[in-house]
């Protein structure tokens, strides 16, 4: 699940894959904007076929928030 939701991140981010783990900062260590965090929000929603509320997103602040939002 890990690397599935890396992979989804990187579609979005220039970022390397192999630096990014659990607890990487979405904004400060992987340099997601707000743009791209909607993408990815937009993504792992299609994916897993979860709900981001909007009022969420900025809650999110690592990759282990991701994977607990959808319940990984």
């Amino acid at each position: 699940m890990l690397q599935d939701i890396i992979n989804i991140i990187c579609d979005f981010v220039e970022a390397d894959p192999d630096g990014i783990n659990e607890n990487s900062s979405l904004r400060n260590d992987i340099g997601a904007s707000s743009f791209d965090l909607m993408n990815i929000a937009v993504e792992i929603e299609q994916r897993y076929h979860v709900r981001v509320p909007d009022e969420r997103l900025p809650l999110i602040k690592t990759v282990g928030g991701i994977m607990q939002l959808i319940g990984a």
